[in-house]
């Protein structure tokens, strides 16, 4: 489960993010949207420990990202919308590299980076390096670099911009596959139709606050997702 209780994130006198309270739950595909500059990015590097914050407290199955980072961390994985990976290197190198990083057994790691490679038809560029791929090519080393430890918590930012639609089809379907054996999907997209077809349940931000929270088919009712999100914004 991840909890995130009244956490507030301020950059000098601009509050970024104000008084957040919600829970993923475990088994749970959970969207966060809100419009560009509303705070969906300060919260997930809130959440995955890439950013302090002022108040509350971000707990990952019981641990505090702030008291316990690393035990945090070895719970998740989180993919960024736009990954920065170490350029001059092999992708196999940079995924072995994250692997070493999470201490994962050769075995795992031999079988996950060959599912996933497969999976995505990169199987054979990587003995490339990262500085000759394109960004979707990156999210795709991205994502199996995240996905090779087996993740309990798998947090992402934009996961599906950049990729092409074969890959968006097996990243919804890794998602699925993740939950059925009860792990938590969190990410923030601006493609709201594949959020409400995707995902149980929903938190839409709008200038650094939160505005609704809850089951994805409570929170549209009769509507859709895109409708509510623009009559909230209006």
């Amino acid at each position: 489960m991840i909890e995130i209780k009244n956490v507030t994130k301020k950059y000098g006198d601009v509050t970024a993010i104000k008084n957040i309270t919600f829970d993923v739950n475990d088994g749970e595909i959970f969207a966060f949207i809100g419009h560009n500059g509303a705070g969906k990015t300060t919260l997930i590097k809130s959440i995955v420990g890439i950013h302090s914050f002022n108040e509350g407290d971000i707990l990952i199955n019981g641990k505090s990202i702030k008291t316990d980072p690393i035990a945090c961390k070895k719970e998740m994985a989180f993919v960024p919308d736009n990954p920065e990976l170490y350029e001059q290197m092999k992708a196999i190198d940079f995924i072995n590299f994250i692997c070493d990083m999470y201490e994962v057994p050769q075995d795992i790691r031999e079988q996950n980076i060959k599912k996933y490679a497969k999976m995505f038809e990169i199987e054979d560029k990587l003995n490339d390096t990262i500085e000759s791929f394109s960004h979707g090519m990156k999210q795709k080393i991205a994502l199996i670099s995240a996905l090779a430890h087996d993740p309990k918590v798998l947090v992402m930012d934009e996961p599906f911009v950049g990729l092409d639609p074969k890959a968006v089809f097996d990243v919804k379907e890794i998602m699925n596959e993740m939950v059925k054996e009860g792990k938590i999907i969190f990410f923030s997209t601006h493609i709201l139709d594949v959020a409400e077809k995707l995902c149980s349940r929903v938190a839409i931000i709008k200038k650094g606050e939160l505005v609704k929270v809850g089951n994805m088919e409570e929170i549209k009712g009769d509507e859709s997702l895109e409708k509510v999100f623009l009559e909230l914004e209006g």
